[in-house]
């Protein structure tokens, strides 16, 4: 995927030399943002502020632009300058460690992460980490090793990131049921029903997005497995990413209600 944002050493190395540049700029097939960076019209408008701006798509913007998933609450476009590349008064994202080159247009996930740990809460970075984990079947080790040195704050903090969690509803889920003092198993397999979002104890806790089984035959499987749940013991609750959201205290009233008389412990 391409925002369309080129700088003029991307294009020389995809066989466009200076004068190709000059002749494209002329008719209209790219458009000059500032000196040494360029795109075409139909390049991705927040890149191209970016980019004019003097920095690059940056911390939560870039982590949106990835296909992460987001939080709501961080519009507008996130900037991050390089040391030398701020041409404007207008201030950029300030991350952790020296300011990088720029040297694309939408920073890479390890450094927009970097950056987006001192825009976004814990929780809500968290749940980017997970999203980040999941999307490439990575590793924490292993995304720590793409960002570098990073401080204490960000190691504890991605010690509570987990890549098995399928969807941000689930990664905030289990955050604020760990923090409530919930112990919380994530994509545990469950007999004849199959793996479930989380478990605590004897509850199934499922977590249903936006667009979650829009189909008839998802629909029908999740009653399927409901049913199997029931039949084996277990308790289904359902959320969705409003509940989640925008209704997190009735939620969590509701799981310590069902919690608080034992019910949900398995007994053996």
């Amino acid at each position: 995927m391409s925002t369309g944002v080129f700088s003029a050493a991307e294009l020389r190395r995809s066989g466009f030399d200076d004068s190709d540049v000059r002749k494209e700029v002329r008719v209209g097939s790219l458009i000059r943002l500032r000196a040494g960076w360029y795109a075409i019209p139909t390049a991705d408008p927040a890149a191209m502020h970016a980019v004019r701006m003097g920095g690059a798509l940056g911390c939560v913007s870039a982590l949106r632009w990835h296909g992460l998933w987001i939080a709501p609450g961080y519009e507008g476009v996130h900037v991050r300058f390089s040391k030398h590349g701020k041409h404007t008064r207008r201030p950029g994202c300030q991350g952790y460690g020296a300011q990088a080159p720029v040297a694309t247009a939408v920073d890479p996930v390890a450094s927009a992460l970097k950056y987006a740990a001192k825009c976004m809460s814990a929780e809500d970075w968290i749940t980017a980490c997970d999203s980040a984990l999941n999307k490439a079947r990575q590793t924490v080790s292993g995304l720590q090793d793409e960002m570098g040195p990073i401080p204490k704050k960000m190691h504890l903090l991605m010690e509570k990131c987990d890549r098995n969690s399928q969807s941000g509803t689930e990664s905030l889920t289990r955050l604020r049921l760990r923090a409530a003092g919930f112990k919380v198993i994530t994509q545990p397999p469950i007999p004849d029903v199959g793996r479930v979002d989380l478990r605590v104890g004897r509850l199934l806790i499922e977590c249903d997005s936006k667009d979650h089984h829009t189909s008839l035959a998802d629909y029908q499987n999740d009653r399927r497995r409901d049913r199997a749940a029931l039949r084996g013991g277990w308790l289904t609750m359902r959320i969705t990413y409003d509940d989640v959201l925008y209704g997190w205290d009735g939620v969590l009233d509701d799981v310590r209600a069902i919690t608080r008389p034992d019910r949900h412990r398995i007994r053996r």
